[in-house]
């Protein structure tokens, strides 16, 4: 459970199938946004939900544009989240929150 005064990215995908590629796929990301987040020390990969045709990523630490910046490029390069709406939170849960399309993130 994350510590509530930390900030999160959600990242938020549609899944059109589940099917054992797809989840393969998911795995792989994951372990790449763990590594990406750890080796920027920008907080941690907390898991994630599947479901009703939608894929949920979670993800904590101090700063959540920090956070972000370290996991947009797996973002950006995986077939799964290309698309994805991502909420970012300052602050524990019900704290301000800005949601915006990967494709509208500025490089960092």
């Amino acid at each position: 459970m994350p510590n509530a005064e930390e900030e999160a990215v959600i990242v938020r995908s549609v899944i059109q199938e589940m099917s054992e590629d797809i989840l393969s796929k998911i795995h792989v990301l994951e372990d790449e946004l763990t590594e990406a987040i750890s080796h920027a020390r920008s907080g941690e990969y907390d898991g994630n939900e599947i479901g009703q045709g939608e894929l949920v990523l979670f993800m904590y630490g101090p700063n959540a544009e920090s956070l972000l910046a370290s996991v947009e490029a797996k973002l950006r390069e995986s077939e799964l989240t290309r698309l994805s709406l991502i909420t970012i939170r300052y602050g524990g849960p019900g704290a301000p929150t800005r949601i915006v399309r990967l494709s509208d993130v500025k490089l960092m």
